[in-house]
């Protein structure tokens, strides 16, 4: 797994502030608008956040490139696959 994210990023969604269902929504929202291979990076604080969209990019068919939590802010790169 490449840990240099930041050169790859297409795309990063600041979900930080919303509760659930918005970090999932926007972030479905975000992916759709992207290109097959692209990669999304998102910023959430909500608790849910990290269940929740974990759980819709394994049960919509992305890749879940890294996911980490500091300070109650959790961050997913995800690539858009499907």
């Amino acid at each position: 797994m490449d840990n240099n994210f930041d050169t790859n990023i297409s795309e990063t969604l600041d979900a930080c502030g919303l509760f659930c269902p918005e970090p999932v929504f926007r972030t479905k929202i975000a992916l759709e608008k992207l290109q097959l291979g692209n990669v999304l990076k998102v910023l959430a604080d909500d608790p849910a956040s990290d269940d929740d969209i974990s759980r819709w990019v394994e049960r919509n068919g992305h890749i879940m490139l890294h996911k980490s939590k500091q300070n109650n802010h959790f961050e997913f790169i995800i690539k858009k696959v499907k």
